[in-house]
């Protein structure tokens, strides 16, 4: 695959956005972001009270994740974001329009146990099931790809990078 392009890696919170973002970053030979850092401290402090945000709260994190995509549209880049709801996604291809999605999907109970081992991380294994409910998967006109997360991250980088490879010759 061959930049330019930014890539979202999109996903509930557990599914390895953080982890797989820089792999594919590396992989692509470009730069890496973490969205948990275009959070405003007020969001921060809301998630580790276990409380989830609301459309208003991610409004202006969302617009700083498009406007750190538009900027490296055309380098290419690697963005991690939940990008949970079509609307989110659209708000995102507004900034960026030539953005895709990796959705990085797994079976509730997994995502639930590797939530339990992270340290240091704002976010509870509580909130995955509001996650869960709000999730709206890749629709079919929508630039994307999903990758199941069950292997190592380093195959799960590979399966992305070969998948959207396809995805920019169809």
């Amino acid at each position: 695959m061959h930049a330019p392009q930014v890539v979202v890696v999109m996903g509930v919170s557990g599914t390895g956005k953080t982890t797989v973002g820089p792999l594919l970053a590396a992989e692509l030979g470009v730069p890496y972001a973490e969205a948990d850092d275009f959070h405003p401290p007020a969001n921060i402090e809301k998630m580790s009270a276990g409380i989830p945000l609301d459309d208003d709260d991610r409004r202006p994190w969302l617009d700083a994740i498009g406007a750190w995509a538009h900027h490296h549209a055309e380098g290419g880049g690697v963005v991690s974001c939940s990008a949970l709801k079509r609307g989110y996604r659209d708000r995102l291809r507004s900034a960026a329009p030539g953005i895709v999605f990796l959705h990085l999907t797994g079976d509730r109970s997994l995502i639930a146990e590797r939530m339990r081992e992270r340290k240091g991380h704002f976010f509870s294994e509580k909130m995955l099931d509001s996650q869960i409910a709000t999730l709206e998967p890749l629709q079919a006109d929508e630039r994307g790809v999903a990758v199941d997360v069950a292997p190592e991250p380093k195959i799960i980088t590979e399966r992305a990078a070969d998948a959207l490879r396809r995805l920019e010759h169809q």
